[in-house]
């Protein structure tokens, strides 16, 4: 009881300080000023492309949570035509992937701090329900960097992305940018027009994070397929490191949950 009493007075305290210290790291990584404090945001360069080949090359400007800047080289497989396009002066394009993991970090922070200095905890239960809150927020917060959003064609398509580039993107040309776990990736697809009295059976592509060559869709009463993809990557540091605490931060939240289980179970079934 006296162990228990400890754990619960002392040892949670101290493994809650330790989790808002690492997670206060893992939200300032995002690199976005507190609105308190201002100032701007740093801007990273990162280059794109096809290793070995000149296909594709693009530098890509990350500041926070948006691109600002995207200047891409397409070199056309079929006539080794070069096309170059880059965003307007007055675009950027959110990366709602990122915005979101720092909301759900900044939410775990939060549920860490949103007590009193003095407080002391009365209950197990009490305990393995804040682990459990936390733990959903630093699951969700990572799932939102290692799961992209599956997109149809068409949704790509007309998505705004279409609409940031000068000179203005051809239409047989759809671009995607989005983020896979530590990396910032950019996918093109090459498309053709299907004639209407093509003899292939046109079957419409479902929702995907990648899709490959083949893949046919409808837009704008016409109907394509796709000919050629192109993707290049390129590793973002600072998503490393945040990856990194959310992982340390998660097993620290199961293994103070264990701990308590093992006092719980011990409580509950100890001989009177």
């Amino acid at each position: 009881e006296e162990e228990f009493k400890w754990l619960l007075q002392e040892e949670v305290h101290a493994v809650l300080k330790q989790l808002q210290d690492i997670l206060k790291e893992a939200s300032h990584r995002f690199a976005l000023p507190a609105s308190s404090s201002g100032g701007a945001v740093k801007q990273e360069n990162f280059v794109l492309s096809t290793s070995g080949t000149d296909q594709v090359k693009s530098v890509l400007t990350l500041q926070g949570d948006a691109l600002c800047q995207a200047d891409v080289n397409l070199k056309m497989p079929r006539n080794n035509q070069l096309l170059h396009f880059a965003f307007r002066e007055d675009k950027q394009w959110k990366l709602q992937q990122i915005q979101d993991a720092r909301n759900h970090v900044n939410q775990a922070i939060y549920l860490l701090m949103n007590r009193d200095v003095n407080y002391q905890f009365k209950t197990g239960s009490e305990v393995l329900k804040l682990m459990d809150a936390v733990m959903l927020q630093l699951s969700r917060a990572r799932n939102r960097l290692t799961t992209p959003a599956t997109l149809t064609l068409p949704e790509i398509a007309s998505s705004g992305l279409t609409k940031m580039f000068t000179p203005a993107l051809p239409p047989d040309i759809l671009v995607n940018f989005y983020i896979n776990l530590n990396k910032l990736c950019l996918t093109i697809y090459q498309l053709h027009v299907l004639q209407p009295s093509t003899t292939k059976n046109f079957k419409p592509a479902g929702g995907s994070i990648l899709h490959n060559p083949g893949a046919m869709f409808e837009f704008g009463n016409q109907r394509y397929e796709v000919s050629h993809v192109h993707k290049v990557e390129c590793v973002v540091p600072w998503l490393n490191d945040a990856l990194v605490f959310f992982t340390v931060s998660l097993q620290l939240c199961q293994q103070l949950k264990d701990k308590i289980s093992v006092f719980s179970s011990y409580w509950n079934y100890r001989p009177f």
